[in-house]
């Protein structure tokens, strides 16, 4: 769904401009409180957030929204969102909030929401909250003496941090590996070097002073330059770059080579496979995921399903069908055995069991095939639709017969940001790059006659 306020991922876009106003964010606290009562007893609510300075001002007026819906607020503080989905199963909380804009530059923001399942919000219920912000709520809000209370609680980077460690063997240890971590200057900061430092590994973190303005700036899953630069400077076996809100991860093997998330659900579901762990005999991912994992796993009989992007889409396919391995190309790695949402510590973790067992550099490891070329190009416009206009459909029909049964072409508007995604792929890398180029350019001409 994307509506006036949800997009793909939630609520997202520039602080202090609408729709991420600190109006709107203590209305969607007021909206989502009232959605999550159940019964009489005292509701209560996890709130984490990432390191950007707007993240203060989301989260206070969140308090108030959410505090006068009645509900009790247990303030997290800098905590990744998978823990946000983690602490509202264990605490027993009504309902989940993260305030991050994931892998975006400081200057967004966004809310997340999680049900008391841990699991994002279905098109419906964020349905029923965005009518509600059009609402006036007042009426129905808590009584004066039904106010809720807020408080920080302390313990819950330990809490996570031994979650992660769980999803492990007892018996495994990372002693022997050298273990670049990039935490992006965001929420994982603290808990992904402790976690790591804790299983054995020797662990040189970068990018963990967070200043309000530098998270994801130039580092983290989205550039991975400043990762591999380190891999090769320290030596190290292998690197992980997380995300700004730790949900995402992509692995750097010790040449310095990036593993996006395809090929790391590629190694998961083959171990998985092999150790009878994996369920529903394939793998869930989007449609943005490259054909060579297709290929790969079929050759391993296992069926790959695709799902419209986000990942809250590939969840809600695994639950509905039964599979436990799932995720986008981008990191979005989504174990259910273990977690709700994605969780790049605990998938960069799963890379680090197979290295262990397997004793092999983490090259030879973690590449399972050979990509599909493919290329993915953006689009900005600001207002319209051009993939309405007719020259648009005739250039996107002519671009599926120019590649073809042997390749694929998506365009689909970015959920969160306003750009057109054109991305093309197939076996002649040269072909590909004229029928993304093309396409790119017929709807730019469109844009500007819009």
């Amino acid at each position: 769904m994307a509506g006036k306020y949800f997009g793909t991922d939630g609520i997202r876009g520039k602080a202090n401009t609408f729709p991420m106003t600190a109006e709107v964010a203590m209305k969607v606290g007021m909206a989502a409180g009232l959605s999550f009562q159940r019964g009489s007893h005292r509701h209560r609510v996890v709130l984490g957030k990432d390191t950007r300075l707007s993240g203060y001002m989301i989260e206070n007026a969140m308090v108030a929204g959410l505090t006068a819906a009645g509900m009790d607020v247990f303030l997290l503080g800098p905590i990744p969102t998978p823990a946000v989905a983690m602490l509202a199963r264990s605490l027993r909380a009504d309902m989940g909030v993260m305030i991050s804009a994931s892998h975006n530059p400081y200057f967004d923001n966004g809310i997340k929401l999680f049900g008391p399942d841990g699991y994002k919000l279905s098109d419906a219920i964020e349905g029923n909250i965005e009518a509600m912000l059009e609402e006036s709520v007042e009426m129905t809000l808590a009584e004066s003496d039904a106010l809720g209370r807020a408080k920080r609680i302390d313990g819950v980077h330990d809490r996570y941090i031994e979650f992660a460690k769980r999803t492990l063997p007892k018996s495994m240890s990372l002693s022997g590996l050298r273990v670049v971590v990039d935490c992006a200057n965001g929420a994982a900061y603290k808990v992904a070097p402790e976690a790591l430092w804790e299983l054995g590994a020797e662990v040189f973190p970068i990018n963990v002073e967070p200043n309000g303005f530098n998270i994801n700036q130039e580092c983290g899953s989205t550039h991975p330059a400043g990762l591999s630069k380190k891999v090769h400077e320290v030596r190290a076996d292998i690197g992980i770059a997380l995300d700004g809100d730790a949900d995402r991860v992509v692995i750097v093997d010790e040449n310095g080579e990036v593993i996006d998330g395809d090929q790391i659900m590629a190694l998961v579901a083959e171990s998985w496979l092999q150790s009878g762990r994996l369920a529903g005999g394939g793998v869930v991912a989007t449609v943005m995921s490259n054909l060579g994992l297709e290929r790969f796993l079929s050759g391993l009989d296992l069926e790959l399903h695709r799902t419209k992007v986000g990942d809250r889409y590939v969840v809600e396919h695994m639950r509905a069908h039964g599979l436990n391995v799932g995720g986008e190309q981008s990191g979005h790695i989504v174990l259910s055995d273990f977690s709700t949402t994605g969780d790049g510590l605990v998938s960069a973790l799963q890379v680090l069991a197979c290295v262990k067992r397997q004793g092999k550099p983490v090259s030879e490891v973690a590449k399972k095939f050979e990509p599909v070329p493919q290329l993915l190009k953006n689009v900005r416009f600001s207002g319209g639709k051009p993939l309405d206009q007719a020259p648009v459909k005739a250039a996107i029909e002519e671009a599926r017969d120019r590649l073809g049964k042997s390749g694929r072409l998506v365009i689909r508007p970015s959920g969160t940001e306003p750009l057109i995604r054109v991305m093309a792929e197939g076996d002649d890398p040269g072909l590909v790059r004229q029928v993304v180029d093309d396409l790119v350019d017929v709807i730019s001409e469109a844009r500007s006659a819009a």
